[in-house]
This record gives C-alpha cells, sequence and structure tokens, in this order.
C-alpha cells in the first residue's frame, strides 16, 4: 500500500501542479490580456490626447490667421482714411486756389470797367447797355 500511496500522492501531486499551472497560465492570459488592453487604452488616450492637442494646435492657428486678417484689414482702412483725407484737403487747397483766381478775375474786371467807362468819359455809376456789351466781348 505503500506504492499505492505513494504514486497515488505524486498523482495528487501532478494533478495538483498540472491545476496550479493551468491556473497560472490563466492568470498569466489574463494578466496579458489586461496589460493589452491597458496598452490599448494607453493608446488610445494617447491618440485622444494628440488629436485634442491638435485640435487646440489648428484652433490657435485659424485663430492666429484671423488676427493677423483683421490686422491687416485694420491697416488698409487706416490707409484710406489716410488717402481720403489727403485727397480732401487736397480738394480743399484747389478750391481756395480757384475762389482766389474768382476773386482776382472780379477785381480785373471791375478795373476793365472802370477803364473803359473812364476812357468813353461815361459816369462809373451809369448803366449802359452797349458797355455792357463791350466789357462781355473782352
Amino acid at each position: 500500500m505503500r506504492f499505492t500511496s505513494a504514486e497515488s500522492k505524486r498523482k495528487e501531486s501532478a494533478k495538483k501542479l498540472e491545476a496550479f499551472q493551468s491556473s497560472a497560465c490563466e492568470i498569466f492570459v489574463s494578466l496579458g490580456k489586461q496589460d493589452e488592453s491597458l496598452e490599448e487604452s494607453t493608446c488610445l488616450e494617447s491618440e485622444c490626447q494628440e488629436k485634442q492637442e491638435e485640435r487646440i494646435r489648428h484652433r490657435q492657428e485659424r485663430e492666429q490667421l484671423e488676427r493677423e486678417k483683421q490686422h491687416e484689414i485694420e491697416e488698409q482702412q487706416k490707409e484710406k482714411d489716410k488717402q481720403w483725407k489727403s485727397h480732401v484737403a487736397e480738394l480743399a487747397v484747389q478750391r481756395k486756389a480757384i475762389h482766389a483766381k474768382l476773386d482776382r478775375l472780379r477785381e480785373f474786371r471791375d478795373f476793365q470797367k472802370k477803364v473803359v467807362l473812364h476812357d468813353l468819359g461815361l459816369d462809373p455809376g451809369s448803366e449802359n447797355e452797349s458797355v455792357k456789351q463791350l466789357l462781355m466781348r473782352l
């Protein structure tokens, strides 16, 4: 019986060892799956984080481009305003020059009228139709 008992103990030990190895193997497989799932989830988190960072970077680039575009528009508007003010100032100078010329022409016309009336021996205050026609021709 001793032989049987030792043999049965060996068989029992072998079964226990086999069961232990089987459960250890299952644990390792399970741990491996957990590691894989951890790696996958870490990978997924990393991808999500990269995508989030990329979206943030793209948004910041769009905002920067929008600020630059707005700045350009403002600069163009300032330049247009400057050109408009310069144009208006130039027109004002031209208008003053034209009014000054008109005033000089009126003074010359009055002078001509006085000279013609004096040469004709007429009173400078008199209104004569022939004098008006003569001055119109001049």
